[in-house]
């Protein structure tokens, strides 16, 4: 015999199946490529150990003729290369049970796409509920309450959740027999394919109403309207997701509701932008003010301030008010407020402004007839 698969296990010939299982388990544990020190060759060993002793047939045929056995396949065809290239525990289907392997990678998630052992029973969770809310531009930036209006699963008014008829009793589950849990057997050009699924009847609960509410049909939610007031914090910004706990859809017979996911989209403004914690706007001064300095009332979004403009401003430059921007997340510090300055050339000028605008040429020695303002 080329191979002890006992020996691979590390269990006596005269190991019970439970004792065979439970060896597996531990070296698949240990051995699993994805774990540190795991090796594809050692955990193929492994499984085409366990793949033989775990079923009493061809482990009969395997005591009876060793290595005949082996060459004839008697290990159920299993080629590692083959369950690689067919995209390893995604589509591997062989003549496996779900539930045990499950129990082994639950640390890696439910890679088989079945759950495993007792992680599938229980009332199923409510789903996430996804709402997009709209907010105009000033509400994002110091914040505010909105009422909102969700139609969704709710509770059921009349079983309050239990699924049963008012009055009525309740007692085993006569599908799942009190389990809670459904096993299922699917025969494949492949071998035996078990599955194990929460109970229908009874939500994985084990017991059920011998008369179901007959508002929800035992469901234990209906449709309804929940009326929600929601804060939306000061500085959000479009795209940005608000989680609600416990506000989503309700779940299976009291179990526990999902979430609401509030996705934000804030409405332009008509004078300003927003750049991080930055507001940007834009300010027309006259080339007078430009020139000999003065000051201008400017609109924020805090209300009306005085921005003083220097002597000689150009036109594009950018001032900043400390301050006035947008609330940090979560914190009382605040952006600023980026202002640019754009001169207004006024379309025509009469003949005291042409006199002014010469003579101001005139004292920094510029020619203005001809030029400009001519």
């Amino acid at each position: 015999m080329s191979k002890d698969y006992y020996q691979v296990l590390g269990v006596s010939k005269t190991a019970t199946t439970d004792e065979i299982k439970k060896a597996f388990r531990k070296l698949a544990h240990e051995h699993h490529p994805d774990k540190k020190g795991g090796t594809d060759a050692k955990f193929k060993e492994i499984n085409e150990a366990y793949q033989v002793l775990s079923n009493p047939d061809k482990r009969k045929q395997y005591d009876q003729f060793g290595t005949a056995f082996e060459s004839a396949g008697g290990a159920g065809g299993f080629n590692w290369s083959d369950w690689q290239r067919a995209g390893g525990f995604g589509g591997f289907q062989g003549n496996v049970d779900f539930e045990d392997l499950g129990d082994i990678f639950g640390g890696l998630g439910d890679i088989f796409g079945f759950g495993g052992g007792n992680r599938s029973r229980g009332p199923r969770r409510g789903a996430d509920l996804q709402v997009e809310l709209a907010v105009d531009f000033a509400e994002a930036v110091f914040g505010v309450v909105k009422n909102l209006r969700l139609e969704k699963e709710i509770v059921c008014s009349k079983c309050s959740g239990g699924g049963a008829e008012p009055g009525s009793k309740v007692v085993t589950c006569s599908t799942c027999h009190g389990s809670g849990q459904v096993r299922q057997v699917q025969r494949t050009f492949l071998g035996a394919m078990q599955t194990t699924t929460v109970c229908n009847m009874c939500a994985g609960t084990g017991s059920a109403p011998d008369k179901l509410c007959s508002r929800c049909s035992g469901q234990g939610k209906e449709r309804g309207v929940k009326n929600l007031e929601v804060k939306i914090p000061a500085g959000i910004n479009s795209g940005q997701l608000i989680r609600i706990s416990g506000e989503g859809q309700v779940g299976d017979r009291g179990a526990g509701a999902g979430d609401l996911l509030l996705y934000i989209t804030v409405r332009p403004h008509k004078f300003f932008n927003r750049s991080g914690y930055n507001l940007l706007t834009e300010k027309e001064i006259s080339l007078p003010l430009a020139a000999l300095g003065g000051k201008v009332e400017l609109k924020t979004l805090d209300g009306d301030v005085s921005l003083k403009i220097p002597s000689g401003t150009q036109s594009g430059t950018v001032f900043k008010i400390a301050g006035r921007g947008v609330p940090h997340l979560r914190s009382s510090k605040r952006g600023d407020l980026l202002v640019k300055v754009n001169i207004r050339i006024p379309g025509r000028l009469n003949k005291k402004d042409r006199e002014l605008m010469k003579a101001l040429g005139v004292e920094k020695g510029e020619t203005i007839e001809g030029g400009l303002f001519s």
